[in-house]
C-alpha cells in the first residue's frame, strides 16, 4: 500500500497480525485510492499468506474503505490515515481523521437521500467500535474472511 508503514508476516496462529497502514492525502481521489489499496492488500493477503478470500470479502471491505473514507474526507480536514490488518478470521479496517466529533448512525429513513454510510458500515460489519485520539478519532470496523460469517455481530 502506497506509504505502507508496516507488514507483519504472521496470520491466524501466529503472533504479529498481517497489516498496511497509508496516509490517505486532503485530495477527493483518495476514496477511489483506498478502495484499490484494500483490494490489493486482500489480494496480496491471499496470495502471500495463503489465506481464503473470497471476491463478496474484497467487495464488501472496498465498500466499508469507501465509506469510511468518505465520511471522514467529507466531515475532517487533513490527511486520513486507514489501517488494514487480519487478525485471525477477521479483517480489522481503520479509519482515523482529525475530527473529534463521533459518527451517529441515523434511524432508517428509505426517503433520506444521503447519509446512509455508518448504516452501510454497521449492517456489513461484525462490530463497529469508534475511539477518541489525542487529535481526532478512529473508527474500526470488522468484518469476517469467512463469508458464512459476513453481517453476524460479535463480542
Amino acid at each position: 500500500m502506497g506509504n505502507a508503514a508496516r507488514e507483519g508476516a504472521g496470520t491466524q496462529g501466529d503472533s504479529e497480525p498481517v497489516e498496511a497502514t497509508v496516509t490517505l492525502p486532503d485530495e477527493g481521489q483518495s476514496i477511489a485510492e483506498a478502495r484499490h489499496l484494500a483490494a490489493a492488500f486482500l489480494s496480496r493477503v491471499r496470495t502471500d499468506h495463503l489465506l481464503d478470500i473470497s471476491r463478496q470479502t474484497v467487495e464488501l471491505t472496498q465498500l466499508v474503505v469507501s465509506e469510511l473514507v468518505t465520511n471522514a474526507r467529507k466531515y475532517a480536514p487533513g490527511p486520513i490515515l486507514l489501517r488494514l490488518r487480519i487478525l485471525a478470521a477477521m479483517l480489522e479496517i481503520s479509519v482515523w481523521d482529525s475530527a473529534p466529533n463521533f459518527p451517529v448512525a441515523k434511524t432508517a429513513d428509505p426517503g433520506r437521500i444521503g447519509q446512509h454510510g455508518l448504516e452501510i458500515v454497521m449492517a456489513i460489519a461484525q462490530k463497529v467500535d469508534v475511539q477518541r485520539e489525542p487529535v481526532g478519532k478512529r473508527v474500526t470496523a470488522h468484518l469476517a474472511l469467512d463469508d458464512s460469517l459476513a453481517g453476524r455481530a460479535i463480542g
